[in-house]
């Protein structure tokens, strides 16, 4: 199991989750070993091995380091959580945005995942092929920028709307091989990445922006993805699970 960015926010919720559910894991992030020992620790607690891999994925050569420590721990990848991603350094109206704010977060949120993806889905055909048993899932964390719109942010949504057809893509392409590609599409959720506009969200959640009236949690996204891998969905690749408390759900 390979989960990309895994040590903080929506990556750790779903570490977490995973990690109780029995699996063992392979994270990765652009943080240097040590200082995500604590986290490899608290989630080894749970009885299963975890390794990490510092290695940034919007580059070829990270995603090569990643593909190598996966094969050189496991073989073929069996799940892989396309979590890893970031928003724009600044948050800019599109008419004012740089080229190289957003190919930064395309770089990361978008080419990253695609092509780490195609790596790990070869392996994936390989050991199928070679082992009629093997069974394979991938899930690809995008958001609900995928649809809905924020003009001080044009690239997030840019990025996650890319994703999101990565995503049917790679559901298309797999389903004969029987590796199911889910996408799930997170609200606002309490981490790291949304603590700088916290108290305007909390006002607007008050304000009635999210139908449940609360923030997610990423222990939200982790126990959804969970079902999926362990096949409580089946017959459902491709599907598109919104998990934002009624946030994307049209209203007047």
């Amino acid at each position: 199991m390979l989960v990309t960015g895994g040590t903080r926010g929506i990556g750790l919720g779903v570490a977490r989750a995973l990690a109780r559910d029995g699996w063992d894991l392979l994270l990765s992030g652009q943080r240097p070993a040590p200082d995500v020992a604590a986290v490899v620790q608290e989630l080894e607690t749970f009885g299963g091995r975890v390794d990490y891999v510092s290695a940034d994925i919007s580059q070829a050569a990270g995603r090569a380091l990643i593909v190598e420590r996966a094969r050189a721990n496991r073989g073929a990848v069996n799940a892989l959580v396309n979590n890893a991603g970031r928003a724009p350094r600044v948050r800019a109206d599109i008419i004012d945005a740089t080229e190289d704010s957003f190919e930064e977060v395309l770089r990361t949120n978008l080419q990253g995942p695609y092509f780490l993806t195609q790596a790990i889905a070869r392996d994936m055909l390989e050991r199928g092929r070679a082992d009629a048993a093997f069974r394979a899932a991938i899930v690809f964390v995008t958001s609900v920028s995928a649809e809905m719109i924020s003009p001080n942010r044009g690239e997030y949504c840019v990025s996650k709307a890319g994703l999101a057809m990565a995503a049917s893509l790679f559901a298309v392409r797999l389903a004969p091989a029987g590796i199911p590609v889910y996408d799930v599409r997170p609200g606002i959720i309490a981490t790291d990445m949304t603590a700088a506009v916290k108290e305007l969200y909390d006002r607007r959640i008050a304000d009635g922006l999210v139908p449940e009236g609360r923030w997610g949690q990423p222990d939200d996204v982790g126990r959804a993805v969970c079902a999926l891998l362990r096949g409580d969905l089946p017959y459902a690749t491709g599907s598109v699970i919104h998990l934002d408390g009624g946030l994307s759900l049209p209203r007047l």
